[in-house]
């Protein structure tokens, strides 16, 4: 039973921002990790950030890292992830879920966001198409 809803995709020309949200009104997400992943029809789910908010801590893949920021807003019970100078790659399904840790790690030479065994079920996830 999918429990997070995401928002904010959209159509943006490369080098411009956009910022999605990850929201729930049946826990807290300031309890858990929160992962955002993003997903092209026929390629592997890839990890793009983690916030672990009971650490307050955050993790970036390689990929995104300097151009991404991920951060909770209790008050909203919403995690955001903002994103700057996107490019045409970063084209994908995102979704978010929650998970019990960050892990972070190195893969074919580049850091990625892993989420553990335990990750809980992805959002029906938001579009965001960059335009070249």
């Amino acid at each position: 039973q999918v429990q997070l809803v995401e928002s904010g995709g959209g159509l943006v020309q490369s080098g411009g921002s956009l910022r999605l949200s990850c929201t729930t009104s049946k826990f807290p997400l300031d309890e858990y990790a929160v992962v955002w992943s993003r997903q092209v029809p026929g390629k592997e789910r890839e990890g793009v950030s983690c916030i672990n908010n009971r650490a307050g801590t955050t993790y970036y893949a390689d990929s995104v890292k300097g151009r991404f920021t991920t951060s909770m807003d209790a008050a909203k019970n919403t995690v955001n992830l903002q994103m700057t100078g996107l490019k045409p790659e970063d084209t994908a399904i995102y979704s978010c879920a929650t998970d019990i840790i960050c892990a972070w790690t190195v893969s074919a030479g580049r850091g990625v966001v892993r989420p553990s065994n335990q990750i809980g079920p992805w959002g029906q996830g938001t579009q965001v198409t960059v335009a070249s």
